[in-house]
């Protein structure tokens, strides 16, 4: 999951647990507060009863002997009023909260029981007012509480992300400018990206002085490798030549002809192997330019007549199906060395007599490029290693160095194509070349 969802989802939980705390909190708080501001209102109606109170009321109030509402539909508040013995004791508030029968129906209610004195007589209040206001106020904030946490957490979601796509998106310019858009460390830009959070600039300058690093080290490797080849070659060359001026010696035997010959063979193999070698280095290390418009029907076409003497020495049968050409901007002498390896592999591990089938087929992400043989195919564990430098698989072949696919998969990197191989042991191998748009 990427840093920014992350501290997302971070915030949002933590807002979450702070809210739900906040609401619960309201809820305790305002049944608390209802309860009192319920006890308040029976003060103050117990007051407003008292100042308003005349004998003809009272006579009334005791002469009833069910109980006396003031809303009757709605069974909202009652009144009672008992007369009591004469005592001592002082006059008091008490509060309650029981539950009441009124007209056979049983509710609950908040009740204010208090004594009070009329004209030298002692009489016990009891105002009483239903709870079901404050079970509904509490039913009201619980559900507005509900919606405002919901509306909370996503508009905290949405800010959050929004934020941290602010905050880091410094971060994501340095790793897609400084790595992942670098293929060259020698022209790296060291340019710092725009940020005003220290440990991004902290991260693009520690960045920059590794690519610098690894540039010297480029530097240096190009340096050994041009340094390498040219000693190498150049000896190569020298006894090359000699061994070919003692084979015009009319005094050699055919047995010292011979050795010469195998002498040859062994220094053209060498050379061989150090120029794949060379040019493995050379592609990897972005040493060619990519400028040309290659068209892969004509790139297609030029293998093949290079190669058509070997395909009628194993009578190997090519089938080409490209009905619809396709143009790659890329190096054209490389191109045709990828190309020219693949179908030099499935002429060079065919069967006698066998098929070459070279097809291709545009598609949403890029054009395909196929080239199947008939021959003699490789386990999985082969498939696994073929691109592995000096991989021979036991190949008898004598031309084989093993570099074929090594080369092969080094241009295609360099092209930013993609190479997969579908083999079969004993029923041929399909090498697939995707080429993007």
């Amino acid at each position: 999951m990427k840093l920014q969802f992350k501290l997302a989802f971070y915030n949002t939980i933590t807002k979450i647990a702070i809210i739900t705390f906040l609401g619960i909190l309201i809820l305790v708080s305002i049944n608390h507060i209802s309860v009192k501001h319920l006890q308040q209102r029976l003060i103050q109606k117990k007051a407003k009863f008292v100042s308003n109170l005349s004998t003809g009321e009272i006579n009334d109030l005791l002469t009833q002997q069910k109980t006396f509402t003031d809303y009757n539909l709605l069974k909202e508040e009652y009144i009672i009023l008992r007369q009591v013995k004469q005592n001592n004791k002082p006059l008091k508030n008490h509060f309650s909260q029981e539950i009441r029968s009124i007209e056979d129906n049983e509710e609950e209610y908040q009740i204010l029981t208090a004594d009070l004195v009329f004209e030298g007589t002692r009489y016990e209040l009891e105002l009483g007012e239903t709870m079901a206001a404050v079970s509904q106020l509490e039913h009201t904030i619980s559900v507005f509480t509900f919606f405002i946490l919901l509306a909370a957490v996503i508009l905290t979601l949405i800010t959050d992300l929004a934020f941290t796509q602010f905050l880091l998106a410094p971060f994501y310019r340095i790793i897609d400018q400084k790595l992942n858009r670098v293929n060259d460390p020698i022209n790296f830009n060291y340019e710092p990206i725009k940020t005003t959070t220290e440990d991004f600039k902290i991260l693009d300058n520690s960045i920059s002085i590794l690519m610098n690093k690894i540039a010297t080290l480029f530097l240096t490797e190009k340096e050994f490798i041009a340094n390498v080849s040219h000693e190498l070659l150049t000896p190569i060359s020298v006894l090359n030549t000699r061994l070919e001026n003692l084979l015009n010696d009319e005094q050699l035997t055919q047995e010292g002809e011979n050795k010469l010959f195998a002498c040859l063979k062994t220094l053209s193999r060498l050379k061989s192997i150090i120029n794949s070698l060379l040019l493995i280095s050379k592609v990897e290390n972005n040493q060619f330019n990519k400028p040309d418009l290659i068209s892969i029907k004509d790139t297609v076409t030029e293998v093949y007549e290079e190669l058509e003497h070997r395909l009628l020495m194993m009578k190997l049968k090519v089938n080409i199906n490209l009905p619809e050409d396709y143009n790659f901007t890329g190096n054209r002498s490389l191109l045709h060395t990828l190309i020219s390896n693949l179908v030099s592999n499935a002429i060079k591990y065919n069967v006698q007599s066998g098929l070459i089938n070279i097809y291709g087929n545009k598609e949403i992400d890029g054009f395909h490029l196929y080239i199947a043989d008939t021959g003699q195919g490789m386990n999985p564990e082969e498939v696994k290693n073929a691109f592995v430098r000096f991989e021979k698989f036991q190949s008898k072949k004598e031309d084989s160095y093993g570099l074929g696919l090594a080369i092969a998969k080094s241009i295609a990197a360099f092209h930013q194509i993609i190479v997969d191989i579908k083999s079969e042991k004993d029923k041929g191998t399909t090498v697939e070349l995707i080429l993007p748009i």
